[in-house]
């Protein structure tokens, strides 16, 4: 059997969202597959969702299980660390969003064992509305150049997370990007590339929207906090990648 992977979903009075989530993940061709789910206690139906696909996967598993806990947290960083505890994949990846095709985390899964890698990344795309607004070709970059993996595309061995640890609580809407930071900085870690976009992301996560300014104090802080040299260069050429994305936007097709 392949080595289990475990997707990790954070879920709050999102039922709709969650619904398209959850049926993106079970269509995965992959055939050792968890699915984590951390709530934060919902009260919209998402927990009835929630129930209702625990209990069907129980029933006809197809190389899926699902995993899950509803109680309060303090926020999404707070709940994926909860997903994280609570699972037992070799290899993690945070989910909340679609995959672009039924083989993405097969795809995703044979990059990252293609060589010595500790992790894999691809392309992604937000949409709003059934429509592109950011494409994010992210490559390969430097730290330095504002260059970042895109978060809900990275898939990591579960070594990485007991050697750096989880995200840091005290960033409302950078943890991911200081988590990134932390584990990217000193080059030890190293990640495959997917040219491909593999997730289609909700547009308008903590770090979008009326959050940006918010998110890019926080990075400037994640910066210094992790002593990436020339934080102020980071910030200028990550901004300017984020006008590149959108865009970019109009070269997608779709999925």
């Amino acid at each position: 059997m392949s080595e289990k992977v475990t997707l990790l979903m954070t879920t709050f009075n999102c039922k709709e969202h969650f619904e398209q989530s959850i049926q993106s993940a079970l269509s995965q061709d992959y055939d050792n597959l968890e699915i984590v789910i951390a709530d934060g206690e919902s009260s919209d139906g998402t927990l009835d969702r929630i129930r209702y696909y625990a209990e069907t996967v129980k029933q006809n598993p197809n190389g899926k299980t699902i995993v899950w806990k509803s109680e309060p947290d303090h926020g999404i960083y707070d709940g994926m660390n909860k997903a994280i505890r609570m699972s037992s994949g070799e290899v993690l990846a945070v989910f909340n969003d679609l995959f672009t095709s039924s083989h993405a985390v097969s795809t995703m899964i044979s990059a990252l064992n293609s060589g010595e890698y500790q992790g894999v990344h691809a392309d992604l795309v937000y949409m709003n509305q059934g429509k592109c607004c950011r494409y994010w070709k992210m490559g390969q970059g430097n730290l330095h150049f504002g260059w970042m993996p895109a978060h809900p595309t990275l898939y990591l061995k579960r070594e990485v997370y007991e050697k750096y640890g989880l995200y840091d609580l005290q960033y409302h809407s950078s943890s991911d990007y200081d988590f990134m930071l932390r584990i990217l900085k000193d080059g030890s870690v190293k990640l495959a590339y997917v040219p491909e976009v593999m997730i289609e992301m909700f547009y308008g996560g903590t770090s979008n929207g009326s959050g940006y300014w918010n998110n890019v104090r926080e990075a400037y802080q994640a910066l210094l906090h992790n002593h990436v040299s020339f934080p102020l260069t980071a910030i200028v050429c990550r901004s300017f990648r984020t006008l590149i994305q959108y865009w970019n936007a109009k070269d997608y097709k779709g999925s």
